[in-house]
């Protein structure tokens, strides 16, 4: 149904459900091609999102985006983008404005264990460093670069150490763990708010299918990968609120009304309409 490749936003970590306390929570975001939970978590309409990723009319970008593209701006949804870690760098020049205009305004970057060993990676940890902008880089390890595995493109056991040698603190929490990506985002957030700088958080976590729909998917380790679906963060979570007092009543509400939104989304999307051909130099400037 989706016209174009689509590398899904799996739910193998908790890292996108959510960047921090309301009160610490980031003005801006921008993810990687995997960015659908993200740009949810940020609050676009999953209706016009759905509407993006089969091309229609209706969605964020007018069915120009697609799958690897979303982006709100009236959300603060910077977009996502399909080249590896070529969103950092926007990351920091929005980071860097945020500072000059004094505006207490954080921004929130998501990248892969593969971005992190690209240069604009380094580049903007560095400039982000010397100059305390207001950025938080988030490192999403799922321990593989399409069929590279981590360990073996990587000489250090966690990517947040690279920070140290950047002079700004480095974290790493298990992506699996709601409550420790939450608590982490949100002293990563408070810290740049009041002055202190970037922090490097890393997510350890796994992806749990292949890269994308066509790839081989032959490196893939099914008992791995068993293990880290044992551990799902969304049972997870549920046990935790369980243990809080939730009950399973409000538990299965909570369910059926994400089910009811998904539903709608995909209807609405099925029904939209595609961009008309006279559309086709729309937003088309060189």
């Amino acid at each position: 149904m989706i016209p174009l490749i689509c590398r899904r936003c799996s739910i193998g970590t908790s890292r996108c459900g959510r960047f921090g306390s309301s009160r610490r929570t980031p003005s801006a975001a921008i993810a990687t091609y995997r960015g659908h939970g993200h740009a949810i978590a940020k609050g676009l309409d999953p209706k016009a999102m759905m509407a993006e990723l089969l091309c229609k009319e209706s969605g964020t970008c007018g069915g120009r985006g697609g799958s690897m593209h979303l982006c709100d701006v009236r959300k603060d949804f910077l977009g996502t983008n399909a080249v590896v870690a070529a969103h950092i760098p926007i990351a920091g020049g929005v980071a860097l404005a945020n500072k000059l205009k004094r505006n207490q305004r954080v921004v929130v970057v998501f990248f892969g264990d593969g971005a992190s060993c690209e240069g604009a990676f380094f580049e903007t940890l560095n400039m982000a460093a010397l100059w305390k902008i207001p950025l938080v880089f988030v490192c999403e390890n799922n321990g593989f670069a399409i069929s590279v595995r981590t360990e073996w493109a990587i000489p250090v056991a966690n990517i947040a150490q690279r920070a140290d040698g950047f002079g700004l603190p480095g974290v790493t929490v298990e992506g699996q763990d709601p409550v420790a990506v939450y608590l982490a985002m949100g002293a990563a957030v408070a810290r740049a708010r009041r002055g202190g700088g970037p922090t490097l958080v890393e997510c350890k976590t796994t992806r749990w299918e292949r890269h994308s729909a066509i790839s081989a998917g032959k490196y893939e380790n099914e008992e791995e990968a068993m293990q880290w679906k044992r551990n799902d963060p969304i049972p997870r979570f549920e046990k935790t609120l369980r243990e809080q007092g939730v009950t399973e009543a409000q538990l299965e509400s909570g369910r059926q009304r994400a089910k009811q939104r998904t539903d709608e989304a995909l209807a609405f999307a099925i029904k939209s309409e595609p961009p008309g051909p006279e559309t086709v130099g729309d937003f088309v400037f060189a």
